[in-house]
């Protein structure tokens, strides 16, 4: 978790709301607790909460979604979710379909966030894979997708077309043009598009910029905008507040029809409702302190230490692994890992195939075994056939992390010398 303090306050007023009356809180605080107390039924967070969130906190997520963008959110477009992941396996839920090659496909990106093969599996969609350029910094190569789709037709239907951005595990942010490219071929092919953005706050190089899938639609002209059915996803699990536990999220889903619409309401009904404690620090996120309220400074504070410790970081873990034999990873232009490409020699193949273990697996155990450090085996993700990654997060103290860092270079060196 990262501290940042008015959602603690807020969360504490809303769960014990006698503090309201107490003096060590700020009033801004106080006012945003009130509003969301209000809004709930017998004025607590005990109480359910309609199957499509809490309005006023609907509401809210619509007007930061416009301010982000420059363009109108319409509340009646927005789902508050139990974290983004529930927002996606609802959407998916409701566009898997069909039988034999008339059954639904949904493009994903490799590497690819687990998730998605493992909600695709559950529900017997057809996973159709297009692979990230790792050449040229994981970015999405619209041919590839072509590729993809050309192939897939052969043996599904193909409907849904994944895009993570900033990218997990690769870190990549996608640029405009991609976006653009991205959505002409979706138009094309009648693919309905996910946008999993929960990483938005999260861009590092000064050469990316973040550019929300909705946005960008809306700037490319009716044709585009008014016919490409698009959901967005938002998560207080990552940015710089990072309050994974309340599985706080949003989507937005726009161009869907009127009667799909009312089978996803009917779906979300199913639930009941996502935590109304999410919900509320879903509310803080997108309706944080304004220039002249009592937080706003230590708020500002907070947000660019947090932001500004990741990019070092993120910068650090680059140049440490780059600096490495055998070790080549890309720049961390945004989210929170590494997810560097390692050369592994033959002899290594050899015994991970003696265990019955994926080479980066084996990679992975003999490190944990060896310094402690625990991190993720590319073949978790998905990699290109005869490639070699790991993912680690840039999250420890920037002190902890360069120890983890020497730990894995020293670790690496001498994995190589020992299977040379």
């Amino acid at each position: 978790m990262f501290l940042v303090w008015l959602l603690v306050q807020v969360m504490a007023l809303c769960t014990y709301p006698n503090l309201l009356d107490s003096p060590s809180f700020p009033e801004d605080a106080k006012k945003r607790a009130r509003r969301i107390l209000q809004a709930c039924g017998g004025n607590s967070l005990g109480s359910y909460s309609a199957s499509q969130g809490v309005n006023c906190i609907r509401e809210d997520v619509a007007a930061y979604i416009t301010r982000r963008d420059g363009v109108p959110a319409d509340p009646d477009n927005i789902y508050l979710t139990t974290g983004a992941s529930d927002g996606i396996t609802t959407i998916l839920k409701i566009l898997v379909s069909g039988g034999g090659k008339s059954r639904t496909g949904v493009m994903i990106p490799i590497p690819q966030y687990p998730l998605y093969s493992a909600v695709l599996s559950e529900l017997g969609a057809v996973q159709v894979n297009y692979y990230l350029d790792e050449d040229n910094c994981w970015a999405l190569n619209v041919q590839e997708l072509r590729r993809a789709v050309r192939e897939a037709k052969e043996h599904c239907d193909p409907k849904v077309l994944c895009i993570i951005n900033p990218g997990n595990p690769t870190g990549q942010v996608q640029s405009r043009k991609c976006i653009e490219d991205v959505i002409r071929f979706a138009w094309e092919e009648k693919l309905f598009l996910l946008a999993d953005e929960v990483y938005q706050d999260n861009v590092y190089s000064a050469d990316c910029r973040f550019h929300s899938f909705k946005k960008v639609l809306s700037e490319m002209g009716p044709e585009f905008s008014s016919n490409v059915e698009l959901a967005s996803f938002h998560s207080t699990s990552k940015g710089y507040m990072g309050e994974c536990g309340y599985r706080g999220g949003y989507m937005e889903v726009i161009n869907l029809h009127p009667e799909i619409k009312g089978q996803l309401v009917k779906l979300l009904s199913v639930r009941l409702c996502p935590p109304v404690s999410g919900q509320a620090a879903m509310d803080i996120m997108v309706n944080p302190p304004v220039p002249g309220e009592e937080s706003f400074e230590q708020f500002l504070k907070e947000k660019e230490s947090v932001l500004s410790n990741l990019a070092k970081k993120a910068k650090l873990t680059e140049d440490l692994f780059n600096q490495v034999p055998g070790i080549r990873c890309n720049p961390l232009q945004g989210a929170m890992y590494a997810f560097p490409r390692i050369v592994l020699p033959p002899r290594a193949v050899e015994a991970a195939q003696a265990h019955n273990m994926a080479p980066d697996m084996f990679y992975c155990m003999k490190l944990l075994e060896e310094t402690g450090v625990c991190v993720v085996p590319g073949s978790g993700f998905g990699q290109r056939e005869g490639t070699y990654h790991f993912r680690m997060t840039i999250l420890p103290p920037v002190e902890k992390l360069k120890t983890v860092l020497q730990r894995v270079k020293d670790f690496h060196i001498q994995f190589l010398g020992e299977f040379a």
